[in-house]
């Protein structure tokens, strides 16, 4: 009986040690402390004056878990009312694709800039995402609501387009955003252009960045859940039972998206291991592989991940991740490239699923889409922005060895805070739950075993209604030990 109180009382303090500390069973009101490093411009002058990148992501309450979060994404997502129009673009090599508009008089009926200055949002959408995905209603909507325009660039073969060349999308092809950032470009030449990626898209769009370099009229963006590394995220969708289904539900989407097109596929890929795939790796090597001209499956995810091209970005970038996220692991997140380059801002919370981070008690709106506009917002009115220039021959970064001074954005009780290496000695103590790779093994006593526990779970992040079942565990161990004793030891006792 005393070793299941025991046992149940250090369950219960470790839970309310982690409600207090990790911020796991959801945001609480703990002050975030903020620190940059003055010498980096794109931070002191455009993410510090951002409110939500300094505040605390408070999911619904009603949707904690990440599944529940994406789920409800990807199912209902409440988005608001949009009403695009479409223009067709025809890519050099025939192909065909929709750019679907919402300009800001849409909206408000009106519009608060010029005809031809009016700031234009580009969005790059997800995995088999189209204009009329929950999240880019959202965000599309809201975009136009303060006042500037938003184009939707759907990837070839989705938004009812047929393909018209041999040409396919994949997670790194860039061309398409190329020639349609290009052509946005010399019909508003005085419209600064934004562009936003949503996964997949986010990829494709940070690829563009390290590719051209400073040679883009892009003066800012934002990438939202990249994926980062095509290869960890490979082996992390299939590592347990959930990410699995995940795994499952995102390779059906993408054999609907093949039979649409069966006929090219046919062609040019391997159509009865496309129909047997069980797996996005099975679709990609039947299908983006063969389409694409790649050796083998991980010689595309190689090729076409965009942390190799993280520290060649010459833009104004907010990246913006979820620990939680089920579908793109924070594994693959580039830290110490994000670091190392004065250009990139890292936003990492503990919880917001994948594309989904929705906020307040009705969950009718997402954080993600506020901190975009705010960002982009804050950049549009500053300096900051980014001007098109030829790249120069030889490239060299100023700040290579700085790895440890960028504007680094830290995950702490929630949310971020930027820290460097010049700050104060509790810099160190900040540091990301994820970066902490190595757990030190526990001891006898009870506050170590405490401090133990809680960081195991901080480091494997279970979902809330898995510890929140730990103290059930303890009080039905310490009635099941009552129990036991009732009924064998205190009748011997008795004799």
């Amino acid at each position: 009986m005393i070793s299941g109180m025991y046992l149940g009382d250090i369950v219960q303090r470790v839970i309310h040690r982690l409600s207090l500390e990790s911020d796991i069973f959801g945001p609480l009101s703990s002050k975030l402390s903020t620190r940059f490093v003055l010498r980096f411009s794109i931070y002191h002058g455009v993410a510090s004056k951002c409110r939500l990148l300094h505040g605390r992501y408070m999911p619904t309450p009603w949707l904690s878990s990440p599944h529940i979060q994406t789920a409800f994404l990807n199912f209902h997502g409440r988005p608001p009312l949009v009403d695009y129009t479409r223009k067709l673009f025809h890519a050099s090599d025939g192909g065909t694709f929709a750019l679907d508009w919402l300009k800001s008089c849409d909206v408000l009926g009106g519009s608060t800039y010029g005809d031809d200055e009016t700031p234009i949002v580009i969005v790059i959408p997800g995995l088999t995402s189209d204009s009329s995905s929950a999240y880019l209603k959202h965000l599309a909507f809201s975009t136009a609501k303060r006042g500037w325009n938003v184009v939707i660039c759907n990837h070839r073969g989705l938004g009812g387009i047929s393909i018209t060349s041999d040409c396919f999308y994949n997670a790194g092809w860039t061309n398409d955003l190329r020639d349609v950032i290009k052509q946005i470009h010399q019909e508003y030449p005085n419209a600064p252009l934004f562009a936003v990626g949503t996964s997949i898209g986010a990829n494709i769009l940070v690829k563009y960045l390290g590719e051209d370099g400073e040679d883009i009229p892009i003066a800012g963006a934002v990438a939202i859940c990249s994926p980062w590394d095509l290869l960890i995220g490979s082996r992390f969708i299939c590592r347990r039972t959930v990410q699995k289904l995940y795994d499952r539900a995102l390779t059906v989407g993408l054999q609907e998206y093949a039979q649409l097109h069966q006929t090219l596929y046919s062609r040019l890929g391997d159509w009865d291991g496309i129909v047997k795939s069980r797996t996005i790796r099975d679709f990609d090597n039947y299908a983006t592989r063969l389409v694409g001209k790649f050796e083998t499956v991980d010689t595309y995810y190689r090729h076409c991940s965009s942390a190799q091209y993280v520290t060649k970005v010459k833009i104004p970038l907010l990246c913006i991740s979820s620990l939680d996220d089920p579908v793109c692991t924070w594994e693959a997140i580039p830290w110490d490239e994000c670091r190392t380059n004065k250009n990139i801002v890292l936003a990492v919370t503990r919880h917001g699923g994948h594309l989904a981070f929705f906020e307040g008690l009705t969950g009718s709106s997402l954080w993600w889409v506020r901190a975009v506009n705010e960002f982009l917002g804050v950049l549009h009115s500053s300096p900051f922005m980014h001007k098109q220039k030829k790249n120069p021959p030889h490239s060299v970064e100023e700040d290579s060895s700085c790895v440890d001074q960028g504007p680094y954005v830290n995950v702490s009780n929630g949310m971020v805070a930027a820290i460097s290496k010049h700050g104060s000695d509790d810099d160190d103590d900040d540091l990301s739950v994820a970066r902490e790779h190595a757990l030190a093994p526990p001891n006898t006593k009870a506050l170590d075993l405490l401090k133990w526990l809680s960081q195991v779970f901080l480091q494997t992040r279970r979902s809330t209604w898995v510890l929140s079942a730990l103290p059930l565990l303890g009080v039905a161990l310490h009635f099941f030990l009552i129990k036991k004793f009732n009924k064998f030891l205190l009748p011997k006792l008795l004799k």
